[in-house]
């Protein structure tokens, strides 16, 4: 049963920047894994930002955040970063990792069905 724990999240001013990570437990190492982040604001839908195939490769980013936002993973743990620089109020929101045991999915949340609590991100 794979688990997704987030952190990272807090305030932030405008044009600062902040990490958030994503450690993942319960999956098999022999499987592929996508591992994507998203986000949502209150009445809003969820939006994917960026996945990664957890192989290293297969990064993808929505327009929004490209040149901003960089999804990578770190080497030896099993945790998965979300940078986000330059970051504007719009990037407020509860940030979400999710993973889906196939890789190369697009960044529509309905691909992905493990997800984590979501760590909260205030930009002001």
């Amino acid at each position: 049963h794979v688990q997704l724990v987030e952190s990272g999240g807090g305030s932030v001013q405008v044009g600062g920047s902040l990490r958030v990570s994503c450690e993942v437990s319960g999956y098999t190492a022999d499987k592929p894994y996508c591992m994507g982040w998203f986000r949502q604001t209150p009445g809003n839908k969820r939006e994917g930002l960026a996945r990664l195939n957890l192989s290293g490769s297969g990064r993808v980013y929505a327009d929004k955040v490209k040149g901003r936002f960089f999804i990578s993973e770190h080497g030896e743990k099993d945790i998965v970063y979300l940078q986000l620089n330059t970051l504007k109020p719009d990037d407020s929101g509860t940030y979400y990792c999710a993973t889906t045991a196939r890789w190369n999915q697009p960044l529509i949340p309905t691909e992905f069905p493990n997800w984590g609590q979501g760590t909260q991100v205030t930009v002001s």
